[in-house]
Protein backbone atom coordinates (compact mmCIF):
# COMPACT_ATOMS: atom_id res chain seq x y z
CA UNK A 1 0.00 0.00 0.00
CA UNK A 2 1.23 3.52 -1.14
CA UNK A 3 1.75 5.80 2.01
CA UNK A 4 0.44 8.99 2.02
CA UNK A 5 3.17 12.30 1.99
CA UNK A 6 3.96 14.10 5.15
CA UNK A 7 5.83 17.37 6.41
CA UNK A 8 8.70 16.76 7.60
CA UNK A 9 7.95 17.64 11.13
CA UNK A 10 4.55 16.51 11.78
CA UNK A 11 4.23 12.52 12.33
CA UNK A 12 0.61 12.72 10.35
CA UNK A 13 -0.42 14.18 6.51
CA UNK A 14 0.08 18.13 5.92
CA UNK A 15 -3.32 18.01 4.52
CA UNK A 16 -4.81 17.39 7.93
CA UNK A 17 -3.74 20.86 9.10
CA UNK A 18 -3.76 22.48 6.10
CA UNK A 19 -6.73 22.08 4.68
CA UNK A 20 -9.80 24.07 5.27
CA UNK A 21 -11.00 24.73 8.04
CA UNK A 22 -15.12 23.55 7.63
CA UNK A 23 -15.77 23.13 11.50
CA UNK A 24 -15.21 25.99 14.42
CA UNK A 25 -12.15 24.99 16.54
CA UNK A 26 -12.99 25.01 19.79
CA UNK A 27 -10.01 25.26 22.86
CA UNK A 28 -10.46 22.60 25.54
CA UNK A 29 -11.42 24.06 28.64
CA UNK A 30 -8.96 24.13 31.46
CA UNK A 31 -10.98 21.19 32.51
CA UNK A 32 -10.63 19.19 29.78
CA UNK A 33 -6.96 18.84 29.31
CA UNK A 34 -6.07 17.44 32.84
CA UNK A 35 -9.17 14.94 32.42
CA UNK A 36 -7.26 12.66 30.04
CA UNK A 37 -3.99 14.55 31.14
CA UNK A 38 -4.29 12.25 34.02
CA UNK A 39 -3.81 9.18 32.30
CA UNK A 40 -1.61 10.27 29.35
CA UNK A 41 0.69 12.18 31.70
CA UNK A 42 2.76 15.18 30.52
CA UNK A 43 5.27 14.23 27.56
CA UNK A 44 7.73 16.77 29.54
CA UNK A 45 10.88 15.18 30.22
CA UNK A 46 10.53 15.43 33.80
CA UNK A 47 8.19 12.05 34.25
CA UNK A 48 9.78 9.21 35.90
CA UNK A 49 9.61 5.46 34.77
CA UNK A 50 7.53 4.91 38.11
CA UNK A 51 5.21 8.13 36.64
CA UNK A 52 4.35 6.11 33.39
CA UNK A 53 3.85 2.76 35.25
CA UNK A 54 1.21 4.06 37.55
CA UNK A 55 -0.32 5.86 34.11
CA UNK A 56 -0.58 2.90 32.46
CA UNK A 57 -1.72 0.67 35.82
CA UNK A 58 -4.72 3.58 35.47
CA UNK A 59 -5.26 2.83 32.44
CA UNK A 60 -4.59 -0.95 31.74
CA UNK A 61 -6.08 -1.81 34.75
CA UNK A 62 -9.96 -1.26 33.32
CA UNK A 63 -9.58 -2.11 30.15
CA UNK A 64 -7.78 -5.62 31.24
CA UNK A 65 -11.09 -6.12 33.63
CA UNK A 66 -13.21 -5.36 30.69
CA UNK A 67 -11.24 -8.03 28.69
CA UNK A 68 -11.55 -10.83 30.78
CA UNK A 69 -15.69 -9.80 31.51
CA UNK A 70 -15.78 -10.18 28.03
CA UNK A 71 -15.31 -13.54 27.89
CA UNK A 72 -17.46 -14.05 30.58
CA UNK A 73 -20.02 -12.74 27.94
CA UNK A 74 -19.12 -15.23 25.84
CA UNK A 75 -18.88 -17.88 28.47
CA UNK A 76 -22.76 -17.59 29.24
CA UNK A 77 -23.63 -18.36 25.47
CA UNK A 78 -21.92 -21.71 25.90
CA UNK A 79 -23.17 -22.06 29.33
CA UNK A 80 -27.23 -22.12 28.14
CA UNK A 81 -26.03 -23.91 24.92
CA UNK A 82 -25.01 -26.37 26.29
CA UNK A 83 -28.04 -26.98 28.03
CA UNK A 84 -29.69 -27.74 24.60
CA UNK A 85 -27.33 -30.87 24.14
CA UNK A 86 -24.20 -31.76 22.21
CA UNK A 87 -25.46 -30.91 18.39
CA UNK A 88 -26.91 -27.69 19.37
CA UNK A 89 -23.55 -26.96 21.33
CA UNK A 90 -21.53 -28.02 18.17
CA UNK A 91 -23.28 -25.69 15.98
CA UNK A 92 -23.01 -22.68 18.19
CA UNK A 93 -19.08 -23.44 17.97
CA UNK A 94 -18.84 -23.68 14.33
CA UNK A 95 -21.22 -19.95 14.26
CA UNK A 96 -18.92 -18.56 16.64
CA UNK A 97 -15.57 -19.96 15.90
CA UNK A 98 -16.37 -18.19 12.17
CA UNK A 99 -18.28 -15.19 13.52
CA UNK A 100 -15.15 -14.31 15.82
CA UNK A 101 -12.58 -14.88 13.06
CA UNK A 102 -14.70 -12.41 10.41
CA UNK A 103 -14.78 -10.00 13.66
CA UNK A 104 -11.65 -9.78 14.79
CA UNK A 105 -10.30 -8.49 11.50
CA UNK A 106 -12.87 -5.80 11.07
CA UNK A 107 -12.09 -4.86 14.57
CA UNK A 108 -8.30 -4.63 14.22
CA UNK A 109 -9.45 -1.91 11.14
CA UNK A 110 -11.62 0.46 13.40
CA UNK A 111 -8.51 0.09 16.48
CA UNK A 112 -6.57 2.45 13.80
CA UNK A 113 -8.37 5.28 15.44
CA UNK A 114 -6.21 4.13 18.46
CA UNK A 115 -3.22 5.57 18.06
CA UNK A 116 -4.47 8.53 15.59
CA UNK A 117 -6.60 9.87 18.63
CA UNK A 118 -3.88 9.55 20.77
CA UNK A 119 -1.62 11.08 18.52
CA UNK A 120 -3.84 14.35 18.45
CA UNK A 121 -4.57 14.58 22.20
CA UNK A 122 -0.47 14.45 22.23
CA UNK A 123 -0.14 17.02 19.19
CA UNK A 124 -2.09 19.92 20.04
CA UNK A 125 -4.26 21.87 22.95
CA UNK A 126 -6.67 22.37 20.39
CA UNK A 127 -7.79 18.80 19.65
CA UNK A 128 -11.20 18.99 20.04
CA UNK A 129 -12.10 19.36 15.92
CA UNK A 130 -8.97 16.66 15.10
CA UNK A 131 -10.65 13.79 17.56
CA UNK A 132 -14.14 14.49 16.07
CA UNK A 133 -12.93 13.81 12.91
CA UNK A 134 -11.08 11.05 13.56
CA UNK A 135 -13.56 8.89 15.20
CA UNK A 136 -16.60 10.01 12.71
CA UNK A 137 -14.51 8.24 9.97
CA UNK A 138 -13.87 5.29 12.89
CA UNK A 139 -17.31 5.12 12.47
CA UNK A 140 -18.25 5.43 9.14
CA UNK A 141 -15.24 2.38 9.24
CA UNK A 142 -17.27 0.23 11.72
CA UNK A 143 -20.82 0.70 9.65
CA UNK A 144 -18.84 -0.66 6.27
CA UNK A 145 -17.09 -3.38 7.95
CA UNK A 146 -20.01 -4.60 9.85
CA UNK A 147 -22.19 -4.35 6.69
CA UNK A 148 -19.02 -6.44 5.30
CA UNK A 149 -18.81 -9.18 7.69
CA UNK A 150 -22.74 -9.51 7.53
CA UNK A 151 -22.29 -10.62 3.90
CA UNK A 152 -19.20 -12.51 4.54
CA UNK A 153 -21.63 -14.33 7.09
CA UNK A 154 -23.82 -15.22 4.49
CA UNK A 155 -20.79 -17.66 3.16
CA UNK A 156 -20.93 -19.54 6.05
CA UNK A 157 -23.43 -22.29 4.85
CA UNK A 158 -21.08 -23.36 2.03
CA UNK A 159 -17.72 -22.82 3.89
CA UNK A 160 -19.45 -25.41 6.41
CA UNK A 161 -19.98 -28.08 3.57
CA UNK A 162 -16.51 -27.35 2.08
CA UNK A 163 -14.42 -28.28 4.55
CA UNK A 164 -16.64 -31.32 5.37
CA UNK A 165 -18.97 -30.43 8.82
CA UNK A 166 -21.51 -33.45 10.33
CA UNK A 167 -24.33 -32.58 7.58
CA UNK A 168 -26.83 -32.48 10.80
CA UNK A 169 -25.03 -29.65 12.32
CA UNK A 170 -24.32 -27.60 9.62
CA UNK A 171 -27.54 -25.89 8.51
CA UNK A 172 -27.93 -25.36 12.69
CA UNK A 173 -24.68 -23.64 12.23
CA UNK A 174 -25.49 -21.67 8.93
CA UNK A 175 -28.45 -20.46 10.84
CA UNK A 176 -27.17 -19.17 14.08
CA UNK A 177 -24.50 -17.29 12.54
CA UNK A 178 -26.73 -15.63 10.09
CA UNK A 179 -28.98 -14.37 13.01
CA UNK A 180 -25.84 -13.47 15.42
CA UNK A 181 -24.28 -11.53 12.47
CA UNK A 182 -27.09 -8.75 12.86
CA UNK A 183 -24.55 -7.76 15.96
CA UNK A 184 -21.34 -7.09 13.81
CA UNK A 185 -22.12 -3.41 13.13
CA UNK A 186 -23.54 -2.82 16.82
CA UNK A 187 -20.20 -4.32 17.78
CA UNK A 188 -17.49 -2.28 15.58
CA UNK A 189 -19.36 0.94 16.35
CA UNK A 190 -18.96 -0.09 20.11
CA UNK A 191 -15.17 -0.39 19.31
CA UNK A 192 -14.92 2.96 17.87
CA UNK A 193 -16.56 4.20 21.03
CA UNK A 194 -14.45 2.51 23.44
CA UNK A 195 -11.47 3.66 22.01
CA UNK A 196 -12.59 7.15 22.42
CA UNK A 197 -13.57 6.73 26.32
CA UNK A 198 -10.11 5.12 26.60
CA UNK A 199 -8.55 7.38 25.44
CA UNK A 200 -9.85 10.27 26.96
CA UNK A 201 -8.58 9.03 30.24
CA UNK A 202 -12.60 6.98 31.34
CA UNK A 203 -11.22 3.18 30.54
CA UNK A 204 -13.50 2.54 33.74
CA UNK A 205 -16.60 3.07 31.61
CA UNK A 206 -15.63 -0.02 29.31
CA UNK A 207 -15.54 -2.03 32.93
CA UNK A 208 -18.78 -1.02 33.53
CA UNK A 209 -19.96 -1.08 30.56
CA UNK A 210 -18.89 -4.85 30.27
CA UNK A 211 -20.34 -5.79 33.68
CA UNK A 212 -23.63 -4.79 32.28
CA UNK A 213 -23.41 -6.64 28.95
CA UNK A 214 -22.90 -9.87 31.21
CA UNK A 215 -26.28 -9.24 33.15
CA UNK A 216 -28.01 -8.08 29.73
CA UNK A 217 -26.53 -10.92 28.26
CA UNK A 218 -27.73 -13.67 31.04
CA UNK A 219 -30.95 -12.36 31.23
CA UNK A 220 -31.56 -12.37 27.21
CA UNK A 221 -30.42 -15.77 27.29
CA UNK A 222 -32.47 -17.29 29.98
CA UNK A 223 -35.19 -15.66 28.35
CA UNK A 224 -34.76 -16.64 24.54
CA UNK A 225 -33.38 -20.31 24.87
CA UNK A 226 -36.05 -21.37 27.39
CA UNK A 227 -38.73 -19.58 27.07
CA UNK A 228 -38.69 -17.44 30.19
CA UNK A 229 -40.33 -14.10 30.96
CA UNK A 230 -42.40 -14.38 28.90
CA UNK A 231 -40.80 -14.56 25.61
CA UNK A 232 -40.88 -17.33 22.94
CA UNK A 233 -38.58 -20.15 23.09
CA UNK A 234 -36.51 -19.98 20.74
CA UNK A 235 -33.72 -22.31 21.72
CA UNK A 236 -30.25 -22.00 19.72
CA UNK A 237 -31.57 -19.44 17.87
CA UNK A 238 -32.33 -17.53 21.08
CA UNK A 239 -29.09 -17.51 22.36
CA UNK A 240 -27.84 -15.68 18.80
CA UNK A 241 -30.68 -13.33 19.20
CA UNK A 242 -29.60 -12.93 23.05
CA UNK A 243 -26.26 -11.50 21.79
CA UNK A 244 -27.69 -9.19 19.27
CA UNK A 245 -29.36 -7.62 22.15
CA UNK A 246 -26.48 -7.16 24.15
CA UNK A 247 -24.47 -5.46 21.68
CA UNK A 248 -27.28 -3.12 21.11
CA UNK A 249 -27.64 -2.40 24.82
CA UNK A 250 -24.21 -1.80 25.08
CA UNK A 251 -23.65 0.50 22.27
CA UNK A 252 -26.27 2.21 23.53
CA UNK A 253 -24.82 2.90 27.12
CA UNK A 254 -21.55 4.20 25.48
CA UNK A 255 -23.56 6.98 23.69
CA UNK A 256 -25.27 7.68 27.00
CA UNK A 257 -22.00 7.22 28.80
CA UNK A 258 -20.02 9.88 26.48
CA UNK A 259 -23.46 12.39 26.13
CA UNK A 260 -23.66 12.71 29.77
CA UNK A 261 -19.81 13.33 30.67
CA UNK A 262 -18.97 16.61 30.71
CA UNK A 263 -15.64 16.42 29.23
CA UNK A 264 -16.48 13.89 26.55
CA UNK A 265 -19.78 15.46 25.44
CA UNK A 266 -17.73 18.50 24.39
CA UNK A 267 -16.21 16.89 21.61
CA UNK A 268 -19.72 16.38 20.14
CA UNK A 269 -19.09 12.87 18.31
CA UNK A 270 -22.06 12.53 16.50
CA UNK A 271 -22.21 15.91 15.02
CA UNK A 272 -22.07 16.80 11.02
CA UNK A 273 -21.80 12.77 10.91
CA UNK A 274 -21.96 13.14 7.20
CA UNK A 275 -19.16 14.76 6.50
CA UNK A 276 -16.07 13.30 5.12
CA UNK A 277 -12.68 13.15 5.71
CA UNK A 278 -11.06 11.20 2.37
CA UNK A 279 -7.80 11.31 3.56
CA UNK A 280 -8.34 10.71 7.09
CA UNK A 281 -10.24 7.95 6.08
CA UNK A 282 -7.38 6.11 3.16
CA UNK A 283 -5.13 6.78 6.68
CA UNK A 284 -6.66 4.88 8.87
CA UNK A 285 -7.50 2.06 6.50
CA UNK A 286 -3.51 2.07 5.83
CA UNK A 287 -2.62 1.72 9.45
CA UNK A 288 -6.05 -0.55 10.35
CA UNK A 289 -5.75 -3.15 7.41
CA UNK A 290 -2.99 -4.94 8.52
CA UNK A 291 -3.64 -4.88 12.39
CA UNK A 292 -6.76 -6.24 11.38
CA UNK A 293 -4.89 -8.97 9.11
CA UNK A 294 -1.95 -9.38 11.99
CA UNK A 295 -5.37 -10.16 14.91
CA UNK A 296 -7.01 -12.73 12.03
CA UNK A 297 -3.82 -14.50 11.34
CA UNK A 298 -2.60 -14.74 15.23
CA UNK A 299 -6.56 -16.04 15.77
CA UNK A 300 -6.51 -18.24 13.04
CA UNK A 301 -3.49 -20.22 14.16
CA UNK A 302 -5.65 -21.06 17.05
CA UNK A 303 -8.64 -21.88 15.39
CA UNK A 304 -6.35 -23.92 13.10
CA UNK A 305 -4.99 -26.15 15.70
CA UNK A 306 -8.25 -27.14 17.02
CA UNK A 307 -9.25 -28.71 13.51
CA UNK A 308 -5.76 -30.40 13.89
CA UNK A 309 -6.70 -31.61 17.15
CA UNK A 310 -9.82 -32.79 15.81
CA UNK A 311 -8.58 -34.95 13.75
CA UNK A 312 -6.13 -36.35 16.25
CA UNK A 313 -8.57 -37.38 18.92
CA UNK A 314 -11.31 -35.63 20.97
CA UNK A 315 -9.59 -36.03 24.37
CA UNK A 316 -6.93 -33.81 22.58
CA UNK A 317 -9.54 -31.35 21.21
CA UNK A 318 -10.95 -31.37 24.61
CA UNK A 319 -8.13 -31.05 26.65
CA UNK A 320 -6.62 -28.45 23.83
CA UNK A 321 -9.73 -26.20 23.89
CA UNK A 322 -9.60 -26.46 27.89
CA UNK A 323 -5.84 -25.14 27.91
CA UNK A 324 -6.56 -22.81 25.79
CA UNK A 325 -9.56 -21.00 27.42
CA UNK A 326 -7.48 -20.67 30.87
CA UNK A 327 -4.69 -19.19 28.55
CA UNK A 328 -6.92 -16.83 26.96
CA UNK A 329 -7.80 -15.41 30.43
CA UNK A 330 -3.74 -14.63 31.20
CA UNK A 331 -3.61 -13.28 28.06
CA UNK A 332 -6.32 -10.46 28.48
CA UNK A 333 -3.81 -9.09 30.80
CA UNK A 334 -1.37 -8.51 29.14
CA UNK A 335 -3.88 -7.50 25.79
CA UNK A 336 -5.35 -4.76 27.82
CA UNK A 337 -1.74 -3.46 28.73
CA UNK A 338 -0.92 -3.71 24.95
CA UNK A 339 -4.39 -1.75 23.84
CA UNK A 340 -3.27 1.12 26.60
CA UNK A 341 0.61 0.83 25.25
CA UNK A 342 -0.88 1.91 22.23
CA UNK A 343 -2.87 5.24 23.69
CA UNK A 344 0.53 6.16 25.74
CA UNK A 345 2.60 5.61 22.89
CA UNK A 346 0.17 7.51 20.64
CA UNK A 347 0.05 10.53 22.78
CA UNK A 348 4.34 10.95 22.99
CA UNK A 349 4.64 10.32 19.11
CA UNK A 350 1.78 12.96 18.49
CA UNK A 351 3.86 15.41 20.58
CA UNK A 352 7.33 14.07 18.85
CA UNK A 353 8.63 13.27 22.22
CA UNK A 354 11.58 10.41 21.93
CA UNK A 355 11.96 10.02 25.77
CA UNK A 356 8.54 9.42 26.18
CA UNK A 357 7.57 6.59 23.88
CA UNK A 358 10.44 5.02 25.10
CA UNK A 359 9.27 5.69 28.79
CA UNK A 360 6.31 4.39 27.78
CA UNK A 361 7.89 1.34 26.08
CA UNK A 362 9.69 0.17 29.18
CA UNK A 363 6.72 0.47 31.35
CA UNK A 364 4.25 -1.19 29.71
CA UNK A 365 6.50 -4.10 29.03
CA UNK A 366 7.59 -4.24 32.53
CA UNK A 367 4.28 -4.45 33.27
CA UNK A 368 2.86 -7.43 31.26
CA UNK A 369 6.50 -9.23 31.88
CA UNK A 370 5.54 -9.42 35.51
CA UNK A 371 2.15 -10.77 35.08
CA UNK A 372 3.15 -13.40 33.02
CA UNK A 373 5.82 -14.54 34.84
CA UNK A 374 3.86 -15.05 37.46
CA UNK A 375 1.36 -16.63 35.09
CA UNK A 376 3.89 -19.12 33.73
CA UNK A 377 4.83 -19.80 37.61
CA UNK A 378 1.32 -20.65 38.29
CA UNK A 379 0.53 -22.59 35.33
CA UNK A 380 3.47 -24.57 35.74
CA UNK A 381 3.54 -25.43 39.36
CA UNK A 382 -0.34 -25.78 39.72
CA UNK A 383 -1.64 -27.27 36.55
CA UNK A 384 -4.47 -29.56 38.23
CA UNK A 385 -5.94 -27.16 40.15
CA UNK A 386 -6.47 -24.76 36.64
CA UNK A 387 -8.00 -28.08 35.12
CA UNK A 388 -10.10 -28.50 37.93
CA UNK A 389 -12.26 -25.54 37.37
CA UNK A 390 -13.44 -27.75 33.64
CA UNK A 391 -12.51 -30.72 35.01
CA UNK A 392 -13.84 -33.39 37.43
CA UNK A 393 -10.86 -34.39 38.45
CA UNK A 394 -12.18 -37.03 40.80
CA UNK A 395 -13.97 -39.18 38.18
CA UNK A 396 -11.27 -42.23 37.47
CA UNK A 397 -12.49 -41.20 33.74
CA UNK A 398 -11.30 -38.49 33.30
CA UNK A 399 -7.56 -38.78 34.23
CA UNK A 400 -5.86 -39.03 30.70
CA UNK A 401 -7.74 -35.81 29.70
CA UNK A 402 -5.92 -34.41 32.87
CA UNK A 403 -2.90 -35.97 31.87
CA UNK A 404 -2.87 -34.36 28.63
CA UNK A 405 -3.97 -31.05 29.60
CA UNK A 406 -1.35 -30.78 32.52
CA UNK A 407 0.92 -31.29 29.09
CA UNK A 408 -0.59 -28.23 27.31
CA UNK A 409 -0.59 -26.05 30.59
CA UNK A 410 2.96 -26.39 31.22
CA UNK A 411 4.20 -25.68 27.28
CA UNK A 412 1.33 -22.84 28.10
CA UNK A 413 3.64 -21.84 31.05
CA UNK A 414 6.67 -22.08 28.93
CA UNK A 415 5.21 -19.59 26.20
CA UNK A 416 3.32 -17.23 28.44
CA UNK A 417 6.19 -14.47 28.72
CA UNK A 418 6.63 -14.92 24.70
CA UNK A 419 2.96 -14.30 24.34
CA UNK A 420 2.70 -10.97 26.61
CA UNK A 421 5.46 -9.88 24.93
CA UNK A 422 4.37 -10.44 21.24
CA UNK A 423 1.06 -8.42 22.21
CA UNK A 424 2.72 -5.36 24.37
CA UNK A 425 5.44 -5.17 20.96
CA UNK A 426 2.31 -4.86 18.54
CA UNK A 427 0.59 -2.61 20.94
CA UNK A 428 3.92 -0.33 20.98
CA UNK A 429 4.50 -0.35 17.17
CA UNK A 430 0.56 0.21 16.83
CA UNK A 431 0.90 3.65 18.53
CA UNK A 432 4.25 4.69 16.48
CA UNK A 433 1.45 4.00 13.37
CA UNK A 434 3.70 0.82 12.03
CA UNK A 435 1.66 -1.85 11.23
CA UNK A 436 2.28 -3.33 7.66
CA UNK A 437 5.81 -4.67 9.26
CA UNK A 438 4.17 -6.26 12.25
CA UNK A 439 1.53 -7.62 9.63
CA UNK A 440 3.97 -9.33 7.74
CA UNK A 441 5.81 -10.67 11.11
CA UNK A 442 2.46 -12.20 12.35
CA UNK A 443 1.54 -13.88 9.22
CA UNK A 444 4.99 -15.20 8.73
CA UNK A 445 5.98 -16.08 11.94
CA UNK A 446 1.86 -17.62 12.67
CA UNK A 447 1.78 -19.60 9.77
CA UNK A 448 5.10 -20.24 7.96
CA UNK A 449 6.37 -21.36 11.37
CA UNK A 450 3.89 -21.72 13.92
CA UNK A 451 1.41 -23.64 11.51
CA UNK A 452 4.10 -25.20 9.97
CA UNK A 453 5.61 -26.95 13.43
CA UNK A 454 2.16 -27.66 14.03
CA UNK A 455 1.15 -29.91 11.79
CA UNK A 456 4.66 -31.30 11.60
CA UNK A 457 5.18 -32.53 15.34
CA UNK A 458 1.61 -33.54 15.43
CA UNK A 459 0.94 -35.17 12.38
CA UNK A 460 4.61 -36.60 11.76
CA UNK A 461 6.19 -37.10 15.26
CA UNK A 462 5.08 -39.04 18.36
CA UNK A 463 3.96 -35.71 20.36
CA UNK A 464 1.00 -35.94 18.85
CA UNK A 465 -0.94 -32.74 20.47
CA UNK A 466 1.47 -32.24 22.35
CA UNK A 467 3.65 -31.69 19.11
CA UNK A 468 0.86 -29.11 17.94
CA UNK A 469 1.43 -27.31 21.39
CA UNK A 470 5.19 -27.42 20.52
CA UNK A 471 4.20 -25.69 17.13
CA UNK A 472 2.17 -22.76 18.57
CA UNK A 473 5.05 -22.18 21.17
CA UNK A 474 7.08 -21.54 18.29
CA UNK A 475 5.38 -19.07 16.39
CA UNK A 476 4.54 -16.91 19.34
CA UNK A 477 8.54 -17.56 20.02
CA UNK A 478 9.27 -16.00 16.68
CA UNK A 479 6.63 -13.29 16.05
CA UNK A 480 7.94 -11.77 19.85
CA UNK A 481 11.03 -12.18 19.21
CA UNK A 482 10.91 -10.20 15.80
CA UNK A 483 9.05 -7.62 17.34
CA UNK A 484 10.74 -6.55 20.11
CA UNK A 485 13.35 -6.33 18.08
CA UNK A 486 11.87 -3.96 15.52
CA UNK A 487 10.69 -2.04 19.04
CA UNK A 488 13.93 -1.70 20.19
CA UNK A 489 15.39 -0.73 16.56
CA UNK A 490 12.62 1.80 16.30
CA UNK A 491 15.44 4.95 15.24
CA UNK A 492 17.02 2.81 13.25
CA UNK A 493 14.13 1.51 10.83
CA UNK A 494 13.02 5.29 11.30
CA UNK A 495 9.90 4.90 12.89
CA UNK A 496 10.58 7.95 15.74
CA UNK A 497 8.71 11.18 14.64
CA UNK A 498 10.66 14.59 14.19
CA UNK A 499 11.91 16.12 17.57
CA UNK A 500 9.53 18.98 18.69
CA UNK A 501 10.94 22.07 18.15
CA UNK A 502 12.93 23.78 20.99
Amino acid sequence: MSSTAQDPVSPVPASYRLGPLRESARPLSPGLRPAYGRCMASAAPSNSLKDEIAANVRLAGPLAIANVLQMLVHAIDVMFVAQLGQDALAAATLGISYYWLVNYGLVGVVSAVSPFVAAELGRRDNAVREVRRSIRMALWLAVAGGTLGMGLAMLGGPFYQLTGQDPQIAPQAAAFLALISLSMIPTQLTTALRIFVSVMGRPIFATFITGLAIVVNALANYALVFGNLGAPELGLLGSALASVATSIVTLFAYVVAIATNRRMRRFHLFGRWWRPEWQRLREMLRIGTPIGLTLMAEAGLFAGAAFLMGRIGAAELAAHSIALQICSFTFQVAYGVSQAATIRVGYFYGARDHQGIARAGRAALIMALTFMSVSAVALFAFPAPFLAIYIDSANPANAHLMAIGTQYLYVAAAFQIFDGTQAVSAGLLRGLQDTQVPMVIAIGGYWLIGFAAAVGLGFGSPLGGLGVWVGLAAGLVVVASALLFRWTRRARYSLLPALARA
